[in-house]
């Protein structure tokens, strides 16, 4: 029944796209102050825009929504030779249900809905934030100076640490990943917290604290998890017309947590359906650096510090952006700190009357060490391009190949490759 009820109501979910796709892009979108569109428009905008000139109308609310559909034509294999046969046919459509509220001039909520992942059969939110950018709400002109330069967010929220987030496919919004799969080592987690930003010019700097939990609860565990600290820092420059540069960094520092979710904490689920060894992150690589507590003797407690260095380079139609991280950790039994390092480039060319067409390609290797001490590398090579039939659609098709190097088990000598094509309405 939860099957036939989650099918239902992405089934519904579509109906409602078509009938309301015409209206909804011609509808007023500047009732919203400091906002990226899920749409094309929001493409390579990373932050929220920090600069407005839209003023407040009183309280408004945006319902919005993404719903995407792949078809998988993906094939793999290993050593053993043991793993289930692929067929070629349709993923689970997935949707997201978002709601975007003006509650003040410079603060805003914003408040995202799983309806339909491969992960859970049941509607779930993912998470949201309350975010201000000026005190007006308080007095008009109240800390004018300061509120010029200072943003504040709040919540139980996706966390912003790196800038693979901003270009991933999250559940049904996947217009700003230009490929159908997210990063190798996807980091990307939603925990309680606050960050404080700091804009001057074309200089930001950001520092956030976290609970460090990803399911919240007041019950005292077996180990107890601290405080997660977050900071970035980054330059992001219109030079001219035709060049745009940014380069932004990195920092996560995870003390003491039973579980470390920073590449685990997406609850939705890979894009690649039943590859290698299946489950829904399947196609993914996650450092481990705790030992949970079904494992025998109980949950051990880890600590991680991570750091991401991303540069984007924007020239006319063509596109650079670049991933360096590196995640370094244990747990409270082991003497040694293990390494991965992750590298990612993308190059893409967008071309056509408004950039409604691109090409492109992405190279992706993770090589790191895993608890026993197993050197394990990873490589993904991804090749495609897009179309944009409007703002609010928009069509994917990629050709995927992946490569598992010094793994045992069901991993050993494992690869898949094939070709995925992805439809995408979001609104």
């Amino acid at each position: 029944m939860k099957t036939h009820a989650k099918s239902l109501s992405t089934l519904l979910f579509a109906i409602i796209v078509v009938a309301f796709a015409t209206t909804l892009q011609a509808q007023e979108r500047n009732n919203i102050q400091y906002y990226t569109p899920p749409t094309q428009a929001g493409l390579n905008v990373f932050e929220a825009p920090f600069t407005t000139d839209k003023t407040f109308d009183g309280v408004y609310v945006r319902i919005g929504g993404s719903n995407t559909l792949q078809f998988q034509a993906l094939r793999h294999d290993n050593d053993a030779g043991n793993l289930a046969d692929l067929e070629s046919n349709f993923n689970l459509a997935t949707s997201n249900l978002d709601l975007d509220v003006a509650l003040a001039p410079g603060m805003r909520m914003h408040l995202r809905t799983y309806l339909s992942s491969q992960n859970h059969t049941e509607t779930y939110v993912k998470g949201g934030y309350l975010q201000i950018d000026s005190f007006d709400f308080i007095e008009e002109g109240f800390l004018s100076g300061l509120s010029d330069h200072i943003r504040i967010k709040v919540g139980h929220m996706e966390n912003n640490y790196g800038d693979n987030h901003f270009r991933r496919s999250d559940n049904g919004a996947a217009m700003q990943n230009p490929f159908v799969g997210n990063y190798l080592m996807d980091s990307f987690t939603t925990e309680v917290g606050g960050e404080v930003y700091l804009y001057s010019g074309d200089v930001f700097g950001m520092i956030g604290l976290t609970n460090g939990k990803l399911n919240q609860s007041t019950v005292e565990g077996a180990v107890n998890t601290k405080p997660t600290f977050l900071t970035k820092l980054g330059y992001d420059s219109q030079v001219n017309d035709d060049l745009r540069f940014r380069i932004t960094g990195s920092l996560m520092r995870v003390s003491e947590a039973a579980s470390i979710y920073l590449y685990t904490g997406d609850r939705a689920g890979s894009r690649y359906y039943n590859v290698t060894t299946g489950g829904f992150r399947s196609g993914r690589i996650a450092p481990s650096y705790t030992i949970p507590g079904n494992a025998p003797g109980g949950p051990v407690a880890g600590e991680m510090t991570a750091i991401m260095i991303n540069p984007f380079v924007k020239f006319q139609g063509l596109e650079f952006y670049g991933v360096f991280e590196n995640a370094s950790g244990k747990n409270q039994v082991e003497t040694d700190t293990r390494t991965y390092t992750q590298l990612g480039a993308e190059l893409l060319y967008r071309f056509g009357a408004g950039e409604d067409f691109y090409i492109g390609t992405r190279y992706n290797t993770v090589s790191g060490e895993e608890a026993g001490g197993n050197e394990i590398d990873v490589t993904r090579f991804n090749l495609g391009g897009g179309w944009f039939m409007t703002e609010n659609v928009m069509t994917k098709l990629e050709y995927v190949n992946q490569i598992y190097d010094g793994f045992t088990g069901d991993l050993a000598g494992a690869e898949f490759s094939g070709i995925m094509l992805e439809a995408v309405v979001s609104f």
